[in-house]
């Protein structure tokens, strides 16, 4: 019997991409643009208290290229909570210039992988400080972020469930070991989404060098984790967005 990689959840997570309706943005007049601005200024405004009460985080980054214009990173402790942060954005003027991109539904996630799993001698692994810090993070505000979906392969003899855990912890202790040379320069938070989303889990990395997301990425497709068992879906990158710096990318 081949046996489940057990895990830990943390924080629900919602990817939020959005496009702008430039076309609207400049065509109305400056009252509007003003009113908008504002509404957005006060939603943005309400994060912090969340955060420094320790019920989420939350992170706002530009989108290069023509995937999407911007990106709304939330981790919350309920789905209940993500729903009602896409209904306040939806209700404030400001999204009236705002088509949905792409979202991406997930909860931050730890697997026992690691020899002998979190919490296996029976104690509450939530009460580890560095375990309840991976699982609850706050989001760096670092310049750049990347962020894609990926699956585990199940073709054939590509077939990563079809493995024993032995091989599967093998395999992934390789895989960590290229994630954790990085160490310093990308902060990597992984996501699951079996059953929430199309794919099965999300990774969003952050580093203040956009080029270490290559640089990363790519050793790591020569890892047999990547190189035979994984799957990737589309990858969306960019820069740090603050209350100011957005203001200024709306500014005509």
């Amino acid at each position: 019997m081949i046996e489940a990689a057990m895990t830990l959840e943390g924080w629900y997570a919602l990817h939020d991409f959005r496009s702008l309706n430039w076309t609207a943005w400049t065509a109305a007049d400056d009252e509007e643009r003003a009113v908008a601005l504002e509404e957005l200024h006060a939603f943005m405004q309400e994060w912090s208290p969340v955060e420094e009460a320790k019920e989420g985080s939350t992170a706002v980054y530009s989108i290069v290229g023509q995937k999407a214009d911007f990106v709304m990173m939330f981790l919350r402790e309920s789905l209940e909570a993500l729903n009602q942060l896409e209904t306040a954005f939806n209700k404030i003027a400001f999204a009236q210039y705002t088509t949905k991109a792409y979202s991406y539904v997930s909860i931050v996630e730890l697997s026992n992988y690691a020899a002998g799993g979190s919490g296996s001698d029976g104690s509450d692994p939530m009460q580890n400080p560095h375990v309840a810090a991976r699982l609850k993070p706050i989001l760096p505000q670092a310049k750049h972020i990347c962020f894609y979906p990926m699956n585990k392969k199940r073709e054939l003899a590509d077939n990563w469930y079809m493995l024993d855990m032995d091989k599967r912890r093998e395999l992934m202790a390789s895989h960590g070991l290229i994630g954790r040379s990085y160490a310093g320069k990308v902060k990597q938070i992984i996501t699951g989404s079996v059953g929430f989303d199309d794919w099965e889990w999300g990774v969003t990395l952050f580093a203040e060098d956009a080029l270490q997301f290559k640089k990363l990425v790519y050793e790591m497709r020569f890892d047999e984790v990547s190189a035979r068992y994984g799957e990737f879906g589309p990858f969306y990158v960019g820069n740090l967005l603050t209350e100011e710096s957005f203001e200024e990318m709306l500014k005509l």
